[in-house]
């Protein structure tokens, strides 16, 4: 006959036993997601980790971060690593819309959904989420247009800091372009020049272009990295009442210059909400709900008239 004490034991095991039991399959239905990143140059994209973390933890599932450092090499790398890892979905930030196909079509075929984040990238992903960067740049455009018209009689001389590796700065450029065409056409672009995504060669190139023009007026900058290289310069050569700079992703500084009269207007992206939407889509998919191929997420016009909306979150 079994002893009470005997029988508590069992019973005692047997609930450790499920509880192990429990855990285990927790782990094991726990979902994996990769956010392969094209650099963390800027507070946009680490917003967007914190952002894609946050939602992560919220939702139980687990997510790996990797910065591919501007160099999209590294990114196809990085998409190989994580399929041949088997993890459930990836996230990518593209910095070559083109070139990162082949590697999204690798992911499919092993049966890992490809979710593009910001770049637009056609082909055999999910879904693409983020702002229309070209609307938005266009946008941009037609607003330097405006201001061409009404302060410098229609005319002015125009440079642009971009980032020419960037598919998304590129639309951004291309937009830009388009709506100062069909608004200012007597505007023109004396120089198109190239920051690299990052803020001390946007920095060097900046001034090189303030220097080369010096009847130069208006700089529009596609990203953060090139708008605070370019606002660096303008102060650097004491160019704040001849330049009005336009742009890409507040910061402190941005929000100075605006303060100041300087910095006109900037596009603000909701980055933590990119972040999290990203996130937030995935898991809907892998848990068999339909999600929508473009997911949009909003873009801020600002300028003196809201700015005082967005300074709280750079003090």
């Amino acid at each position: 006959m079994t002893s009470v004490k005997f029988r508590k034991w069992l019973t005692t095991a047997a609930a450790v036993a499920l509880m192990f039991t429990a855990t285990d399959a927790l782990a094991q239905a726990k979902k994996r997601i990769a956010l392969v990143q094209a650099h963390q140059e800027s507070r946009f994209r680490i917003d967007l980790n914190a952002g894609a973390t946050e939602e992560a933890k919220k939702l139980g599932v687990d997510l790996v971060i990797y910065n591919a450092n501007n160099n999209p090499g590294l990114q196809n790398d990085a998409m190989e690593t994580y399929v041949n890892d088997k993890v459930d979905a990836i996230l990518v930030l593209a910095i070559d819309a083109n070139g990162i196909k082949p590697s999204i079509a690798d992911a499919v075929k092993a049966g890992i959904p490809v979710l593009a984040v910001d770049t637009v990238v056609d082909g055999a992903n999910q879904a693409n989420i983020g702002v229309d960067n070209k609307d938005v740049g266009n946008n941009l455009g037609r607003i330097v247009g405006d201001y061409v018209k009404k302060e410098l009689n229609g005319t002015a001389e125009v440079g642009v800091v971009g980032a020419l590796n960037s598919f998304i700065q590129n639309l951004r450029l291309d937009g830009f372009k388009e709506g100062l065409g069909a608004t200012a056409p007597n505007a023109k672009i004396v120089g198109v020049v190239d920051g690299q995504n990052t803020q001390n060669v946007a920095q060097n190139v900046s001034e090189a272009l303030l220097t080369a023009n010096p009847k130069l007026s208006v700089i529009y900058a596609t990203g953060e990295p090139a708008m605070v290289g370019v606002m660096a310069a303008v102060q650097s050569q004491g160019a704040q009442k001849r330049v009005k700079v336009f742009g890409w992703d507040l910061n402190a500084q941005s929000v100075k210059g605006i303060d100041e009269g300087w910095v006109s207007v900037v596009a603000q992206q909701e980055a933590a909400k990119l972040g999290s939407t990203a996130v937030a889509t995935a898991v809907k998919l892998l848990k068999g709900e339909k999600i929508d191929a473009k997911v949009s997420v909003p873009v801020s016009i600002v300028d003196k008239s809201n700015v005082d909306q967005f300074r709280g979150r750079f003090k």
